[in-house]
């Protein structure tokens, strides 16, 4: 009996499929994408955009109530020279997590790869320093536990820079001079898989102007603590600073997104 065509084109993809070791009728599977989960708008959502608020907690300025607060498209912190944290060697206005309703939130887990952007504007008044100034951090939840990663406003040899790091390890991921980016909006992308010891990465890219000033990244890097990871966005700073830059500022954020690979 003579083979049809249609019978051998059907025959010679099922040996294909056998010879290739894929199950006959699988379904190939989609490529991982990123899948937006978080894009609030501070006109609607204001602070409940966030996990948790962190505005003056020691209560130590209430004149300058609130420091955090939604303003037209973007969020503010205000940071006061007066103004001091619980522990009164440093200054904090900063929120936490990404909400996603009124008792839900985003959990980034070990395993995962997320990817962070928004707008940010660092006017003149907000300085880098000796000792440490951070603008975003990533953190296990719960007190006294380190930091997972920083992007700071550090002075390095005199000279300002906003850099990112990896803790563990003292992992520099990236560095450029602060001047350039003062009083104007940039944008920041950032990408974190999440993972113990050496099975975790991170990209952090840094653009102006439609020009990318830094798109850098470092793997085999420990980006996971225990539980969950979740991000943070303010200002965290030292009194320590030896440079005269301490001064009354404030930090703009808008357009923030967040995306999970899945």
């Amino acid at each position: 009996m003579t083979s049809s065509r249609r019978e051998f084109l059907t025959y010679g993809a099922v040996g294909g499929l056998a010879v290739a070791g894929l199950p006959v009728g699988s379904r190939l599977m989609a490529a991982p994408s990123w899948k937006l989960r978080w894009s609030p708008d501070p006109k609607k959502d204001g602070l409940r955009a966030f996990e948790t608020i962190e505005d003056d907690r020691a209560n130590s300025h209430p004149a300058g109530h609130p420091h955090i607060f939604a303003e037209d498209d973007h969020w503010r912190w205000n940071m006061h020279k007066v103004d001091r944290d619980t522990m009164t060697d440093r200054q904090r206005q900063e929120v936490t997590g990404m909400r996603t309703g009124s008792s839900s939130y985003l959990q980034m887990k070990s395993g995962e790869t997320w990817r962070i952007t928004y707008s940010m504007f660092i006017p003149g008044s907000l300085l880098a320093t000796t000792t440490f100034t951070h603008i975003m951090q990533t953190k296990q939840p719960g007190s006294g536990t380190s930091p997972i990663t920083v992007t700071s406003l550090r002075r390095v040899s005199g000279r300002q820079t906003i850099e990112h790091k990896v803790i563990e390890g003292d992992v520099l991921v990236g560095r450029v001079d602060l001047e350039p980016l003062h009083d104007k909006w940039i944008d920041i992308e950032y990408e974190m898989k999440i993972g113990n010891g050496s099975a975790g990465s991170v990209r952090w890219a840094v653009h102006s102007g439609g020009t990318t000033v830094i798109d850098a990244k470092k793997t085999g890097v420990d980006t996971f603590l225990a539980d969950r990871v979740r991000p943070k966005w303010g200002i965290y700073r030292s009194l320590g600073d030896t440079s005269g830059s301490l001064r009354d500022c404030y930090l703009l954020i808008k357009n923030m997104k967040g995306y999970q690979l899945a």
